[in-house]
């Protein structure tokens, strides 16, 4: 039976059929759900095929080449139903992600040209970070919904067969993010690999796991004093759990599963091989591999945290990739708040002037919004903009002199909260180019970037240095304007200021990057003096 969700903002996708594909580490599920006229996502279609791609990457670090025609065949058949929904003539409602398994295989590019010259689906291998902030998106609307939730430090895991992912919000917001190479089939291949013998695979395998969850445990933030903590758990073992614990996994809701009882089942599943648990509860293969390790997991990390129950949820990938989509992937106001907070965390580790970092970023997005005919660009890259105007100076705290190329460093070796490493790659070159030099082919990275890409570095750019030449006096005395257009000039007017002598020195001493790109020079004017007769 179709069921709705509930997108956390209003759809910028037209009402109509949407779809996403997740090539993971065991199988190849899609989902297609319908954009309603109210802004719900109704879920016409779920589909999975076996394919074992972790076993390849995790075992020989390759996909090989039959796995590789599996995926292909499985993609044609999905092909042949997305077709009955007319999207294979619309990219823009689609999305083909893919995991662990395929991001970490050596021949990562050989399959996925393979799979482009076979189905002509254009596979996106996802960074974890971006996971992290889709498994947010796809949980926040269930524990906004659940007040006694709300307040509590919520640790959302989801052990997978290559990574555990975890995410702890509170109030609504991210403390924190990470991934762990803790997956079920790297444990399950680690066992095979050195021939462990069945009667002490669950010990070793414990050993492995408790080293793992005590390493979780000891990195995450402490919670708020007087606060409670509940472990939220995902994935399709878990919900195999509730089913057999509970008698139902509650749809879009949590299910509590007692930890005693997780117990006492974990050790019924270790004592089953494969053709026993496939026999009797009708799993597939490759649930039948990982149910057991997962299981085993997700108790040691109850127990560790000194719960007596764990919070079951049925939400996937799969659902915060729809509700993504059918916002066109904009950061929404929620998600784009954990970024921001994430970004001034890192500012903090750096000691950055905080105040005129977040007034610069104010101002930058204000340009940006004013100049939207001008520059074209999709709203997206309004966020990318913020953070560099947020980071630009972090470079100081490593040396004053050439800091801009520091903070580009910083900030690509740094993890901002829900940013893929292309995304995080745009924003340290924006910020490195807050001065000095203009974008040059010959400089490094910008020439791993095609020409679409540049041109927004390039955009971005000129727009943060006019940003941060408004508060050059730091005292973010200009925070309203207002922009004009002439010939071959942007006139800024500004309320309540009478000398911009300052702010305009500044604009001139930037470079020459705005001209270029935008073909106007840039002029200050007061607003009472535009108003004179």
């Amino acid at each position: 039976m179709p069921t709705k969700t509930k997108p956390s903002t209003t759809p910028a996708v037209a009402e109509g059929p949407v779809a996403v594909i997740d090539i993971g580490t065991a199988s190849v599920r899609m989902a297609v759900a319908e954009v309603t006229t109210d802004g719900e996502l109704r879920i016409l279609e779920r589909l999975s095929q076996a394919v074992h791609l972790g076993k390849d990457t995790f075992t020989n670090g390759s996909i090989s080449t039959g796995t590789t025609e599996q995926c292909v065949r499985v993609l044609r058949d999905y092909q042949h139903l997305l077709k009955q929904y007319g999207l294979p003539d619309r990219p823009q409602r689609m999305r083909i992600v893919a995991t662990s398994a395929v991001r970490e295989a050596t021949n990562r590019l050989t399959f996925l040209d393979r799979i482009y010259s076979a189905t002509g689906l254009q596979v996106e291998p996802i960074d974890e970070s971006e996971a992290n902030r889709v498994t947010y998106l796809s949980i926040l609307p269930i524990l906004q919904r659940r007040e006694d939730l709300r307040p509590a430090y919520c640790i959302v895991t989801e052990v997978g067969g290559g990574s555990t992912e975890l995410v702890a919000i509170q109030d609504g917001d991210v403390v924190t993010s990470q991934n762990y190479r803790l997956g079920t089939l790297r444990l399950q291949e680690m066992l095979d690999k050195f021939h462990t013998p069945s009667s002490t695979a669950r010990q070793i395998m414990s050993r492995q796991i408790d080293r793992a969850v005590g390493q979780i445990v000891r990195q995450l933030p402490e919670a708020r004093p007087g606060t409670s903590t509940e472990l939220v758990v995902l994935g399709a073992d878990m919900r195999f759990a509730a089913q057999e614990i509970a008698g139902e996994c509650v749809p879009r809701d949590f299910t509590e599963v007692n930890v005693e009882a997780l117990a006492e089942l974990t050790d019924r599943m270790l004592g089953m091989n494969e053709d026993e648990l496939m026999r009797e509860y009708h799993l597939a293969l490759p649930d039948a591999e990982t149910l057991g390790p997962a299981l085993l997991a997700n108790l040691s990390l109850a127990r560790v945290l000194g719960l007596s129950r764990v919070l079951v949820s049925d939400v996937n990938l799969r659902d915060g990739l729809l509700l993504d989509l059918a916002a066109t992937r904009v950061w929404t106001e929620q998600a784009g708040r954990q970024v921001i907070n994430s970004a001034v965390e890192l500012g903090r580790k750096f000691d950055f002037d905080e105040r005129h970092a977040t007034h610069v970023a104010s101002l930058a997005a204000r340009l940006f919004d004013l100049m939207q005919r001008e520059h074209l660009l999709d709203r997206r890259y309004r966020m990318i903009l913020r953070l560099a105007s947020l980071l630009y100076a972090i470079g100081q705290y490593v040396g004053t002199t050439g800091y801009h190329k520091h903070s580009m460093y910083l900030i690509q070796n740094s993890d901002l909260f829900g940013l893929g490493k292309k995304e995080l790659l745009l924003v340290a070159l924006v910020a490195r180019y807050h001065r000095r030099a203009s974008p040059k082919p010959s400089h490094q990275y910008i020439s791993s970037l095609d020409r679409r890409e540049r041109v927004v570095v390039a955009k971005l750019a000129a727009m943060l240095r006019i940003a941060i030449a408004l508060d050059e006096s730091h005292s973010r005395r200009i925070t309203e304007f207002q922009v004009l257009w002439e010939k071959n000039r942007m006139l800024i007017t500004v309320d309540d200021v009478d000398d911009l002598s300052l702010e305009q020195l500044a604009i001139n001493q930037s470079g020459t990057l705005f001209e270029e790109v935008f073909g106007r020079r840039v002029l200050l004017r007061t607003a009472s003096r535009e108003r004179r007769p």
